[in-house]
């Protein structure tokens, strides 16, 4: 008997078995298949069957695509990818149960295909074979043999109400009985694979008395078998059936009791309780959901990436677990979080499964070869918390837009109603998609008089909304309390928003910067269309065309590391025509440059429209999609980068009235957030400046949160 299914809902944490021993209609074996090994993802790995009451393998001599279909469909993926032979996912132990496999591909069941028999086999374990399933499921599959799916906790009554809700009674749905598991060999590492599971990093102790009490009362029905898990499997599917329990009738175990699992939660589902603020030494950014993201890790006070060589299932199990998830649901490769930035901090890590941080583990300090094209990315299992039943999208052509509708209490009853557009931009509607589990913010909407949604939702609920970015629901954010103000009212004005799996994530080039830098005296008679376009300080007089400005000019170059195309919000027909310049603006404010003094107070300031964006430059191998000639369509394809060069107007700061010293050169991109973004914190570079009243030096530049790092650092040792 083994795993068959876990469902979630808010009161049971529950495991599906079936029955291993029993025979086929035809009496050909029942088995049981699960891949294991060192994998990267929940849908390849090392092949082996449960046979008999026994793990083992299945060796490649003679195995095909055909019989790895079978394999798949067996455990319920559409058909399969590809196979390895050669103990690719790393060599099992004890029996190799299958050799010579021979099928059509037709079989329903391994066990149909023809091979030498059970247990007959001259093959050693280098030569397990593994494969590499389809992504996408059977429709209406019951998971009944290896596949785990969801986890919940059968709570006591005073649990109930609790959010999450972190322990409860483990029960196995065998036969079509819910059956209790008893608690003699139970082991913590059993309860930490179900926790992980559950989308917690560990488990607890608990009071038993409680329980106790409450098993006398209830009727028990035992499962016959104990569970065996070495705590850094993914899921309990991967755990060993262990030796069978002497039951006597169904209602009592011995010394043992049925079990429970307790679990610890994270920092970020700590929502009542104020911790103290720690500095991470790894970080996730890039993803779209709540437990996602491309791994960065701080070093010596830089944050970078993890190059993905070698990098595996516990490795990733121990970056979610060291940030408060559960175990990881997919170790990614290939930079599929999008590129970072910075130096690669880390390759061929080498986890046990049990380190409290990534950087406990063995790694080569050596990252030669490795690129931001291969950046390591993880996905984790989350707790259910029920984000997503709290809010809705109505009206729209797709559940992936609409009017944002809230579920909140009025007068003792839960109603749904409308958020006020007052204030509400991208960074609420980041958070809105991800609550709902829909990824990112494609648009933020102040009108959705277009979008009917239920007119008994039509009264504002929510107004004054502030959101920072990070919030995991809408009601973290700041907002108005029971008094609602919003001046425009409802209806017509109510929030909306449209989300994408997908983003674009704009990263400038601080070498570029730091190398193009130099100084120009320009007569005003050349700056005209300058001035018009308010790109030139205060102090400019334009009824003096002989005065000179002084300009520290530069060039940026803009790259897309994200994982779509960066286009402007307005489309064609809303883009400003610029007389003077004679081109078309499609963004008002696609940068801000500004020099500060050493204490953050702003000295000068520049900014830059975009009249062109597109595709300068691409990655090989990558298609150039967007060029503004001929009034074309304006983006930034991935994989691309434009570039504004230095000597074209206002691609500057005016420092005519700076006076020598030392100061700090910033760059900000997409500074009013008028793009939804995968990642906002890489929008912003800063530089050292140093300015003697005839030259200037930029050095140090940084990008993101290593700028600030790096600053605070050099004025600290300034100042030392």
């Amino acid at each position: 008997n083994f795993v068959k299914s876990i469902s979630v809902v808010v009161f049971t944490l529950l495991v599906t078995l079936i029955d291993l021993t029993a025979q086929s209609d035809s009496g050909r074996p029942v088995i049981q298949l699960r891949l294991v090994g060192e994998k990267r993802k929940h849908y390849e790995g090392r092949v082996e069957v449960l046979y008999n009451g026994e793990w083992g393998t299945v060796c490649d001599d003679d195995f095909s695509i055909s019989a790895a279909h079978v394999v798949c469909r067996e455990l319920g993926f559409v058909d399969a990818e590809s196979w390895s032979p050669s103990a690719k996912y790393g060599r099992g132990e004890g029996r190799i149960w299958l050799d010579n496999v021979h099928c059509s591909g037709s079989e329903k069941s391994l066990a149909h295909c023809s091979s030498n028999g059970f247990g007959v086999s001259d093959c050693k374990h280098s030569e397990d074979v593994g494969v590499v399933c389809s992504q996408k499921r059977i429709p209406g599959f019951k998971f009944i043999r290896s596949q785990v799916e969801d986890v919940r906790i059968r709570a006591t009554y005073s649990q109930r109400k609790r959010i999450p809700i972190t322990e409860g009674f483990l029960e196995v749905k065998d036969g079509g009985k819910w059956r209790q598991i008893c608690s003699v060999d139970w082991t913590e590492m059993n309860s930490r694979v179900i926790c992980g599971m559950y989308g917690f990093p560990g488990e607890k102790r608990f009071n038993t008395r409680p329980y106790k009490l409450l098993a006398k009362r209830r009727k028990k029905n035992f499962w016959g078998f104990s569970v065996n898990c070495t705590g850094n499997e993914a899921n309990l599917s991967e755990c060993k059936v262990g030796q069978e329990i002497e039951l006597k009738g169904n209602d009592t175990c011995g010394q043992g009791m049925p079990v429970v699992v307790s679990c610890v939660p994270g920092r970020a589902f700590f929502f009542f309780v104020a911790l103290r603020p720690q500095q991470p030494l790894v970080r996730l950014r890039g993803g779209a959901m709540i437990g996602e993201g491309r791994v960065e890790v701080l070093k010596n006070g830089e944050w970078g990436t993890v190059c993905d060589d070698n990098w595996d299932m516990r490795a990733a199990t121990v970056v979610c677990r060291e940030l408060g998830f559960g175990s990881a649901k997919e170790a990614l490769t290939g930079a599929r979080m999008g590129q970072g930035i910075g130096p690669v901090q880390m390759n061929e890590v080498d986890c046990s499964g049990f380190e409290k941080s990534l950087t406990e583990c063995r790694f080569n300090r050596e990252a030669l070869g490795c690129s931001h094209e291969e950046d390591a990315a993880v996905r984790c299992n989350v707790p259910a918390m029920g984000f997503n039943k709290r809010l809705r999208l109505a009206g729209g052509r797709n559940p992936y837009e609409g009017r944002v509708e809230v579920l909140t209490e009025r007068n003792g009853s839960l109603v749904w109603g409308t958020v006020c557009s007052d204030s509400w931009g991208t960074m609420e509607a980041m958070v809105v998609c991800r609550q709902l589990g829909l990824g990112f913010a494609s648009h933020a909407f102040q009108e959705t008089y277009y979008w009917q949604g239920d007119s008994s939702a039509d009264a504002i609920v929510m107004s004054g909304v502030r959101c920072s970015g990070t919030e995991l629901t809408l009601d973290q954010c700041l907002h108005h309390g029971k008094h609602i103000l919003c001046p425009k009212g409802g209806g017509r004005f109510s929030a909306g928003v449209s989300c994408t799996q997908t983003a674009p994530d704009l990263v400038l080039s601080s070498q570029v910067v730091e190398q193009t830098t130099y100084l120009e005296d320009r007569p005003m008679y050349a700056l005209q269309c300058a001035h018009e376009e308010h790109c030139l300080a205060s102090s400019a007089n334009q009824a003096d065309p002989t005065s000179y400005r002084r300009l520290l000019r530069f060039s940026s170059q803009i790259h897309n590391n994200g994982q779509s195309d960066f286009r402007p919000r307005a489309a064609h027909h809303s883009w400003v025509w610029h007389e003077c310049h004679r081109h078309y603006h499609s963004m008002e404010v696609f940068t801000h440059y500004d020099l500060l003094s050493l204490n953050g107070t702003k000295v000068a300031e520049g900014h830059k429209a975009s009249f062109c964006l597109e595709d300068t430059h691409c990655d090989e191998g990558i298609q150039k999609r967007y060029e503004c000639a001929n009034f074309g369509a304006q983006g930034i394809t991935v994989g691309c980068w434009d570039t504004y060069r230095h000597d074209i107007d206002c691609q500057w700061v005016d420092i005519t009235d700076v006076k020598p010293g030392d100061y700090i050169f910033q760059v900000v991109i997409n500074p009013n957030y008028e793009v939804a973004e995968s990642d906002y914190t890489n929008n912003i570079m800063k530089c050292r400046a140093r300015y003697d009243g005839h030259r200037i030096w930029m050095y140090n530049c940084h990008i993101g949160e290593n700028a600030t790092m790096s600053l605070c650092l050099q004025t600290s040792e300034q100042k030392s």
